[in-house]
C-alpha cells in the first residue's frame, strides 16, 4: 500500500514543478520582450530626436551672383482704339437710309444715314424767297438814294430827305445781308441731314433702326479705327516718376500668341484726384486679331543695372519678415530680405540682395521648387546621375 502512495505522491511533485517552470519560462519571455520594445522604443526616439538630411538636386539651387537685370515698370489696362466716332444725328427727324451693320467696314466721308429733309429743305427754300425780296429793297434803297442825290445837287430836296434815304439803303442791305445769313443756316441744316463717317474704319455699333425718329445728339452709329491703339495705365506715383516718353514696353494681349512691343507716348501731368495715380498713355501697333477692349499687361523698360539677385520666387512671406532660405555650412537658414530692388533676367523676376550679409555672393539659395525646410535643417547636395 505504502509503494503506490509514494508515486502518486512523486507525481504530484513533478507536475508542480514542470508548472512552476513554465510559469518562470512565461515570466522570461515576457520580460525579454518588454526589454526589446524598450530598446526599439528608445531607439526610435533618438531617431526622431536627429533630424533627416536632405538631398537637394541641382536644379532646387540657385546661386547669388551679380546678374544683368532690366528693371521694369508693370502696366495692365485696356486697349483703345486712337481714333473712334460716335455719329449722332445734328438734327431731329426720322432715320433714313441707313444699311451698314456692326463690323461693316466704311471709308471717311461715306454716307451711313440720312434724317427726314423734307422740312430742311422747305426752310432753305423759304430762305432763299427772303433773300431775295432783301435784295430787291436794296434795289429799291439803292436807287431812290441815286434820285434824292441828283435831286439835292439841283437844290429841289433838302440835305435831310438825302441823309434818310442812305439810312433806308443801309437798313434794307443789313435786311439782305440777314437774310443771306438765315440762307446759310437753312442750307446748313439740309445738310445736316446726311450723316457720314468721319473716318474710315469699322462699324462697332448700331443704335438705331430706319423708320426710328431720333433727336438732336441722338447716337446712330459708332464707328473705330483699328489701325493704331492705345493703352490707358494708372501709375503710382514712385513708379511713375521713373517713366518717361519714348520709353518702350512689352506687352502681353489676352487672344494674341505672340508679346506686342509698344511706346510710351504721352503721360498725364496731373495725378487722378481719386486714386492718386498717374495716367500714363502707351502707343501700341496695330497686328491681326486686335480689338478695342482687350485686355493687355505687360511692363515698362525703365532702366537697366548689374547687382547680386535671386528669383523673386524663392521669397518665401510665412513670417513677419520676407526671407530665403540659404544652405550655410550645409544647414538650412532663413535669411531676411527686404523687398526693393527687383528686375528681370531672361523674362523671370529677379530680387536684388547686394548688401545681404548673410546671403554672399556665392551663397546657394532654394528656390520656390523645393518647399518650406525648417531652419538647422542638414543638407546636402545630391550627386548627379552618372551618364552611361
Amino acid at each position: 500500500m505504502n509503494a503506490p502512495s509514494n508515486r502518486s505522491r512523486w507525481i504530484k511533485w513533478l507536475l508542480l514543478g514542470l508548472l512552476v517552470l513554465a510559469i518562470a519560462l512565461g515570466v522570461l519571455r515576457a520580460l525579454g520582450k518588454r526589454k526589446a520594445q524598450n530598446e526599439a522604443a528608445s531607439a526610435a526616439a533618438v531617431a526622431a530626436q536627429k533630424a533627416p538630411v536632405y538631398e537637394l538636386p541641382a536644379q532646387d539651387l540657385v546661386a547669388v551672383q551679380p546678374q544683368a537685370l532690366t528693371q521694369t515698370v508693370d502696366v495692365s489696362g485696356s486697349l483703345k482704339a486712337l481714333q473712334t466716332a460716335a455719329i449722332k444725328a445734328r438734327v431731329a427727324g426720322e432715320v433714313q437710309g441707313i444699311t451698314k451693320r456692326e463690323g461693316d467696314s466704311v471709308k471717311e466721308g461715306e454716307v451711313l444715314a440720312r434724317i427726314d429733309s423734307t422740312e430742311a429743305q422747305a426752310r432753305v427754300r423759304q430762305a432763299e424767297q427772303q433773300a431775295r425780296a432783301a435784295q430787291a429793297q436794296v434795289a429799291i434803297a439803292k436807287r431812290t438814294q441815286d434820285n434824292n442825290q441828283s435831286l439835292v445837287q439841283q437844290g429841289f430836296i433838302s440835305a435831310t430827305a438825302l441823309d434818310t434815304s442812305n439810312s433806308n439803303l443801309a437798313a434794307a442791305q443789313a435786311n439782305h445781308e440777314a437774310a443771306i445769313a438765315a440762307l446759310d443756316i437753312a442750307r446748313k441744316g439740309l445738310g445736316d441731314t446726311t450723316l457720314r463717317s468721319p473716318l474710315s474704319g469699322q462699324v462697332s455699333a448700331r443704335l438705331v433702326q430706319n423708320g426710328e425718329r431720333v433727336g438732336v445728339d441722338a447716337r446712330v452709329l459708332e464707328v473705330v479705327d483699328l489701325s493704331a491703339f492705345e493703352l490707358e495705365a494708372a501709375l503710382a506715383p514712385a513708379d511713375a516718376a521713373s517713366v518717361t516718353v519714348g520709353q518702350k514696353a512689352r506687352l502681353k494681349i489676352e487672344g494674341l500668341a505672340q508679346p506686342v512691343e509698344a511706346t510710351v507716348a504721352r503721360i498725364n501731368p496731373s495725378v487722378q484726384a481719386g486714386s492718386r495715380s498717374v495716367l500714363a498713355y502707351l502707343r501700341v501697333p496695330a497686328a491681326p486679331g486686335m480689338r478695342q477692349g482687350l485686355f493687355a499687361q505687360g511692363e515698362i523698360v525703365v532702366g537697366k543695372l548689374t547687382a547680386a539677385a535671386v528669383p523673386l520666387s524663392s521669397v518665401r512671406n510665412d513670417k513677419p519678415q520676407p526671407y530665403i532660405q540659404v544652405v550655410r555650412d550645409g544647414k538650412i537658414a532663413h535669411v531676411p530680405v527686404t523687398l526693393g530692388r527687383q528686375g528681370l533676367h531672361d523674362g523671370e523676376p529677379m530680387l536684388v540682395v547686394e548688401g545681404v550679409a548673410a546671403a554672399p555672393v556665392g551663397a546657394q539659395v532654394l528656390r520656390v521648387q523645393a518647399g518650406l525646410i525648417r531652419e538647422g535643417t542638414e543638407v546636402r547636395q545630391a550627386k548627379a546621375a552618372a551618364s552611361n
